[in-house]
């Protein structure tokens, strides 16, 4: 595994702005020989290019993140160059919107870095700035991450792209964060970050489901960045991963059925009991988070005398509260007819065994029509929210176009 979940879960079944700038060239137009016909003939200038960069020359005590910031007029950002203390070149790029080159990863401490950057004009003027300053040293206290996607595995078309932060991260720190968190897909395919309230989570989805076959790579490179509180992130981290085939787990309290979509065709359905009256199963759309061929489920730390400890085959957790789906012998009579089970969604042996076979980590299930709704967070739940109300939870606007 390459990246590191922060904070086991138990099983509990069912229950910085100074800146150097240069102009060069100067606007405006000159009247020429007069043309035939003696009317005056204005020639234009070349339009100049500026360039402001930062951090500022000299600066020290900058955080291990440091971008180099780039604010051009008249042209575009034709060349970076960032060098370590030894003459290294470091490596990164820069930003889409072209506001700054971002190392490809966390600087290191106390060290001095410098960077020259070429700005060229529409009409092929360049203006070149320097500058050379020196990092923090190595943080004292940190904020920890996590990232639930890993280096070449295969992921369900519903896998969120989840990261994890301890302590949570606050609103007012969150756009400072989000902007070091970066996503690309092929096939392209659109997609938001959005945050859970108490800030120790960001989920990143489309509109949609992910394309089969969907190649994704994330970076979360908070290492050394500034995350509130005097804390910095922890390190950064990355995964590639791709997206298999469509497998959807429709299950519906009222006829007690689960049914089985497959690439856009039903391939099984098997009765199913849900959560009794007292421990109703949550309806909402979740993803398999986990896969466990055996354990044991433990509620006693929480339901005391009334908790249990039961052996358990096949399991695939959809809740952090302790949600399954898994095989349950003992209510194989009551499957299709009624709900017995402590909110978890029982099956019969053969079919959870079936079940744990063909299913990926990211497939989606929806559970509709039980007297609970799913609580946000209470797994990786942004698919339960329409695209409407997921986007409000970003901490950077929104393009139009996805709105």
């Amino acid at each position: 595994m390459a990246m590191a979940v922060i904070t086991p879960v138990a099983l509990a079944a069912c229950g910085d702005k100074e800146k150097s700038s240069a102009w060069v060239g100067t606007p405006g137009a000159s009247a020429s020989a007069s043309a035939p016909g003696g009317e005056p003939v204005l020639e234009s200038a070349s339009v100049p290019v500026s360039l402001a960069i930062t951090p500022a020359t000299g600066k020290t005590g900058v955080p291990l993140s440091a971008e180099i910031g780039v604010k051009v007029g008249g042209g575009k950002v034709t060349d970076v160059t960032v060098k370590d203390g030894a003459g290294q070149a470091v490596t990164g790029k820069l930003r889409d919107d072209g506001t700054a080159w971002v190392p490809a990863a966390t600087l290191k401490p106390s060290q001095k870095y410098s960077a020259t950057v070429v700005a060229t004009s529409d009409g092929g003027q360049t203006t070149t700035q320097t500058t050379s300053f020196t990092t923090m040293g190595k943080p004292g206290k940190r904020t920890g991450t996590g990232l639930y996607l890993f280096d070449d595995r295969t992921y369900g078309v519903a896998m969120p792209v989840v990261v994890e932060f301890s302590p949570g991260i606050k609103k007012a720190d969150r756009a400072a964060v989000q902007r070091r968190l970066f996503v690309s897909t092929t096939p392209a395919q659109p997609g938001v970050w959005s945050w859970t309230s108490s800030g120790t989570q960001a989920y990143y989805r489309g509109p949609e489901f992910w394309k089969p076959g969907t190649t994704i790579a994330v970076r979360v490179g908070v290492g050394g960045l500034p995350t509130g509180g005097g804390r910095y992130g922890d390190r950064d981290r990355s995964a590639t991963a791709k997206i298999g085939r469509s497998f959807e787990m429709k299950v519906d309290n009222a006829t007690k059925k689960m049914t089985v979509v497959k690439d856009g065709a039903t391939i099984k359905t098997m009765p199913v009991s849900l959560g009794k009256k007292s421990t109703p199963s949550s309806s909402g759309v979740m993803v398999v988070m986990e896969k466990k061929e055996q354990t044991v489920f433990d509620t006693t730390d929480t339901d005391g005398a009334d908790g249990y400890v039961t052996e358990i085959a096949f399991a695939q957790r959809l809740t952090w509260s302790g949600q399954y789906i898994h095989s349950a012998p003992w209510s194989v009579g009551d499957q299709g007819r009624r709900n017995v089970s402590h909110g978890c969604v029982n099956v019969a042996p053969g079919n959870a065994r079936w079940l744990f076979d063909n299913t990926l980590i990211g497939d989606p299930v929806t559970v509709k029509g039980t007297g609970d709704k799913l609580s946000y967070g209470n797994g990786w739940t942004p698919w339960d929210l329409s695209w409407s109300e997921y986007i409000k939870g970003s901490a950077l606007p929104v393009p139009v176009s996805l709105k």
